[in-house]
């Protein structure tokens, strides 16, 4: 595949997942390109990372060392990858990832939100 070609696909899985997170997320929008300190493809929500892949092989250890290094690019608290199956044009339907203790962090603060709101 020529870089052209790699570069348009990427674009194209970005612009699928934004559109997905806007019905949910207005302010998400495709970030543009930051160079060496990347923080992630999506912005527009607060202390969030997002980086969308839509890749042939998969490199999950390689993809999250990638969103780490952005979340602290940004200093966000949450992260995920993103991944476009093949096949689909649904940004509903990608797959977001994240590490175990990436997940456990944000669960601890959604049930500590909860726990305060609760009358």
């Amino acid at each position: 595949m020529k870089p052209a070609s790699i570069k348009a696909k990427g674009r194209n899985g970005e612009n699928q997942f934004v559109a997905f997170l806007k019905q949910r997320w207005p302010l998400a929008e495709r970030r543009r390109l930051t160079g060496q300190h990347d923080r992630g493809d999506v912005s527009g929500i607060p202390r969030t990372v997002v980086e969308v892949k839509s890749a042939n092989k998969i490199d999950l250890p390689g993809w999250l060392r990638e969103l780490e290094i952005e979340m602290i690019n940004d200093k966000a608290e949450y992260g995920c990858v993103a991944i476009k199956p093949r096949g689909t044009t649904d940004g509903a339907r990608y797959y977001c990832v994240m590490t175990g203790e990436r997940w456990a962090s944000m669960l601890q603060q959604v049930l500590e939100c909860s726990c305060h709101t609760r009358t």
